[in-house]
């Protein structure tokens, strides 16, 4: 495994290649924001004034080789902030499946690069994420 550490830079392009999940404006060197809005609450109403269920997940670099990651679930309201709340029971399969495929996709881009992540201590133990 190389010992050098990879710019914040050349990072951020990396992460911008997975998808269009990389929120840049509000990463920073020591922590990188991701989100999906994955469920439209509805279609009906104008572009500017939806609101979606998903998810956010934060990478925190914790040493410039290993990163640390925290994901919530919620709801994206029309301010465009986001909210913890619990899922309703029709949408969580779709928004789990839709950070199932991102963390698949992250894991992948990390060990391209040689870099790890664990999940976040502040995780519970039955997280739906796995770590191989």
């Amino acid at each position: 495994m190389s010992t050098d550490t990879i710019t914040h830079r050349k990072l951020i392009r990396i992460l911008t290649a997975i998808g269009p999940y990389l929120r840049e404006l509000k990463s920073s060197e020591s922590q990188y924001f991701f989100d999906c809005l994955a469920v439209c609450v509805s279609a009906k109403a104008e572009p500017s004034e939806r609101e979606f269920w998903g998810w956010w997940l934060t990478l925190d670099n914790q040493d410039g080789q290993h990163f640390e990651f925290y994901y919530q679930f919620g709801f994206f309201d029309v301010e465009g902030e986001w909210q913890a709340r619990t899922l309703p029971k029709k949408h969580q399969a779709e928004v789990t499946r839709t950070l199932r495929d991102f963390y698949v996709k992250l894991e992948a881009c990390l060990e391209n690069q040689s870099l790890t992540m664990n999940p976040s201590a502040a995780l519970e133990k039955d997280h739906v994420l796995s770590i191989a």
